[in-house]
């Protein structure tokens, strides 16, 4: 963001900040915040990178892909092997996403061990292998895990063990049709016709 002036830099700032805080709850709108970012700062690898992940998010496996792409290329860091590798299975490759795993750095934490392992372990579902699938799971230890990556990990081990007649489905539970104060609009939030008026 340095090399942008500062007028450009605080708007791209806003985009970003934006595709940031609504990626889990609007992923096409912060796509539509990290396209904006990219046409003010195309050569920003952190402007690229939030362009992958919001690509990701919502489904454009395809174009995340390329983005991720570039931005291995523009900042040499190499740490989206899990999405990238995911990507290829949204587009029906478990294939390739075996190959782009096995060729990913060794991860720095468990968090990232995790993360691998769960994409592999679908990847080897999708090609019919069970089995294997299950023994990548089994090798993530999950006691010293973040609760949320942990409780990932052994839905997908709970998944495979039901494909594998080992265990029962988990009973769906019903939906909660109630409203609660997490339910409700953020009033702070700024929405994207908000940051295009900065863009002027």
């Amino acid at each position: 963001m340095r090399t942008l002036s500062k007028a450009n830099a605080e708007v791209v700032g806003a985009h970003l900040v934006m595709a940031g805080r609504l990626m889990d709850e609007n992923a096409d709108l912060a796509y539509e915040h990290a396209q904006a970012a990219v046409r003010r700062a195309g050569r920003v690898d952190v402007v690229r990178e939030a362009a992958a992940l919001t690509a990701y998010a919502s489904g454009r496996y395809a174009e995340a892909l390329r983005e991720l792409r570039t931005v291995r290329r523009l900042s040499g860091v190499d740490e989206h092997r899990a999405i990238e590798a995911d990507c290829e299975r949204g587009l029906g490759r478990p294939d390739r996403a075996l190959a782009i795993l096995a060729a990913a750095p060794a991860p720095v934490t468990l968090e990232d061990r995790a993360e691998l392992a769960l994409v592999e372990a679908g990847a080897r579902t999708d090609l019919g292998e069970l089995e294997a699938a299950l023994s990548v799971l089994e090798q993530v230890p999950t006691t010293k895990l973040d609760p949320d990556v942990a409780q990932r990990l052994d839905e997908a081990k709970h998944d495979v063990l039901v494909a594998l007649g080992r265990a029962e489905p988990r009973e769906v539970a019903e939906a909660d049709t109630g409203t609660d104060e997490e339910d409700q609009p953020d009033a702070d939030v700024v929405g994207f016709d908000d940051v295009l008026e900065e863009d002027g």
